[in-house]
């Protein structure tokens, strides 16, 4: 059986059955294996033209051990990516002779939430079924993690899902593909701040231990292990494509909470031999500021183009420091104790050194954005147009690449119709939803308004119906 501890040390040991439930862990940490599995170099190999629902299933499985077996993971795969609208689920693109684009925009809302999120709802079912029991899914959203959980979630037995989002800082589309689901065990918040401040309040519940087991709650943000174990199948499936047993290949990513680029570097502790890990960010760019200084110091949430990058706080950084400290989960949660005081720690120049030895990171403005948004336009025709959080990551890869050797990946993670403002006011082309959610501004919505407090959204949770059994 895969174990697995806590960031800060206080949880114990936990089985994969556990974590994928619990989410958070009650110190307030996040769950990592207590040793990395491996995939040999000859099964990684053996994955090399495989479909993506049995890449997906086979490096799932060393994190499943004790609880799903490779062939039922395959299995729930298949009926995860079967409604994906492009036929290799994770398509590739070579946009010039060492750079392609890896598009994860296929899936039900348009973005790359959808590879982890359609797994993890069926996870989430036939783990519950075999207990007997109901949850609660409560979790924070920038945009995109909202709308592919409900759309996931909705009409599932044995749970429900409160999703918090900031008030006027989400696109149109990301909001309304949230609040015009109407399955009855869905329920949206707009909250009255920034998208840290939804985070904060999610972190304050699970923090509550009577409410904790009250409503039975789950995580599927980011935080969840189950998410960033599903997301590193789309690593592997890209690198083998582009010869990466010979030939270590790069990723350039665009990532505001540390969760996706994070996905990246746990496909290379599975074994898979990579180049260069790049951090892209927007104007909110707290984690390429760690990557230059080696401080890592919250600012205030500037709203951008690339609203699901607005974050300030970024949620997966913490399972890179335990890494960074050799797993001492008492100087983790010292650190983060100090970061929730004083809104910033530095770490030694070794440390420092380390990080940069497995991330690069840089970030782009709105200006630096919108020009890239315009490049791939013109110099394809027309055939390429990028959504803004791509482009902030096509602007970090055109300024770093020369360190790259080899092929490079930038991830697209979500479709441009998600963002038709931005994109039109870019190269003056607005892209159309695809056919199935063409009529999503006709579609009435359903959401409630609340403050960012703790206590308002404990009270709207407890006034919800029973959980479907």
């Amino acid at each position: 059986m895969t174990v697995y501890v806590s960031t800060r040390g206080r949880a114990g040991r936990r089985s994969f059955e556990e974590v994928l439930l619990a989410g958070l862990a009650e110190d307030g940490g996040l769950f990592l294996p207590e040793s990395w599995p491996r995939l040999a170099e000859a099964r990684l190999a053996a994955l090399d033209g495989a479909d993506y629902p049995t890449t997906t299933a086979a490096v799932m499985a060393p994190f499943t051990r004790g609880c799903f077996e490779e062939a039922e993971l395959l299995a729930l795969a298949r009926e995860a990516y079967a409604g994906f609208a492009h036929p290799a689920t994770a398509p590739l693109r070579q946009l010039d002779p060492s750079l392609w684009l890896l598009e994860l925009f296929f899936g039900p809302t348009l973005a790359f939430k959808d590879f982890a999120l359609q797994l993890l709802a069926r996870l989430f079912e036939r783990v519950l079924e075999r207990r007997g029991e109901t949850i609660t899914i409560l979790g924070a959203t920038s945009g995109d993690t909202g709308s592919a959980a409900i759309r996931a979630i909705a009409g599932r037995a044995r749970m429900r899902i409160v999703i918090l989002h900031p008030a006027g800082r989400v696109s149109e589309v990301q909001r309304r593909q949230m609040t015009t689901i109407e399955a009855a065990n869905v329920a949206n918040l707009a909250i009255e701040g920034t998208f840290d401040d939804c985070q904060d309040l999610v972190k304050a519940l699970f923090a509550d231990p009577e409410f904790r087991a009250e409503q039975k709650l789950a995580a599927i943000n980011s935080i969840n292990w189950a998410r960033i174990a599903a997301q590193a199948a789309y690593y592997v499936y890209a690198a083998l494509r582009l010869g990466g047993l010979e030939r270590p290949v790069s990723f350039c990513v665009p990532t505001g909470n540390f969760g996706d680029v994070y996905a990246g570097h746990v496909a290379r502790r599975l074994g898979l031999p990579t180049g260069r890990l790049i951090v892209a960010t927007n104007e909110n760019d707290i984690l390429a500021r760690f990557l230059a200084t080696g401080t890592y110091a919250a600012g205030t949430v500037v709203p951008t183009s690339s609203p699901s990058m607005d974050i300030q706080v970024a949620s997966n950084f913490e399972r890179l420091l335990f890494e960074l400290l050799d797993g001492d989960g008492a100087r983790v949660a010292e650190l983060m104790a100090r970061f929730a005081r004083e809104r910033a720690f530095t770490l030694s120049p070794a440390l420092h050194a380390r990080a940069r030895g497995l991330f690069d990171g840089a970030a782009a403005d709105r200006a630096a954005t919108a020009a890239e948004i315009a490049r791939w336009h013109a110099a394809t025709a027309g055939t390429v147009l990028l959504d803004p959080h791509t482009a902030v990551g096509a602007a970090v890869a055109r300024r770093l690449r020369g360190g790259v050797a080899g092929p490079l990946v930038l991830l697209a993670t979500a479709h441009p119709a998600k963002f038709p403002d931005a994109v039109e006011a870019a190269c003056g082309v607005r892209p159309p939803l695809p056919s199935h959610l063409a009529d999503l501004f006709d579609r009435p919505e359903r959401f409630g308004v609340l403050p960012a407090d703790a206590n308002a959204v404990r009270d709207f949770v407890r006034r919800l119906p029973a959980v479907p059994g």
